[in-house]
């Protein structure tokens, strides 16, 4: 995910870490955070690979993110206005999917030092 300014305008994708392609980008939002926007991209994620049969590990270099994901439950602290109404309904969906659904893939925490930066970010940290 990216947010420019956190919080701010908000896009994220998930990207092959082998090959590079980019498996979906949404986005952007007028007002998110970075931790939401790799919440949905974790979700995203393992709805999309749930639905093409995909096993793989996800990574992610969100902690919140992925203590988030671990209790279905999204909890920012972003106040929702008019900026943000899509973000905070992605956000209800992805939590009534994930508990709703079981999933099988591995979600885990990107080694930022020994990998470097993510293939999903942007670059522009």
């Amino acid at each position: 995910a990216s947010c420019i300014v956190n919080p701010g305008p908000l896009e994220y994708r998930c990207v092959h870490t082998t090959s590079g392609k980019q498996l979906f980008h949404q986005g952007p939002f007028e007002h998110g955070s970075n931790n939401i926007g790799e919440f949905l991209a974790i979700v995203h994620a393992l709805a999309l690979f749930q639905q093409r049969g995909i096993s793989a590990p996800l990574y992610t270099d969100s902690e919140t993110a992925l203590a988030w994901v671990k209790k279905k439950h999204c909890k920012t602290k972003l106040p929702r206005d008019e900026r943000n109404a899509k973000l905070f309904d992605l956000i209800a969906r992805a939590e009534d999917w994930l508990n709703k659904n079981d999933y099988a893939n591995e979600v885990l925490k990107w080694d930022t030092n020994a990998w470097g930066e993510i293939p999903a970010d942007y670059g522009r940290k």
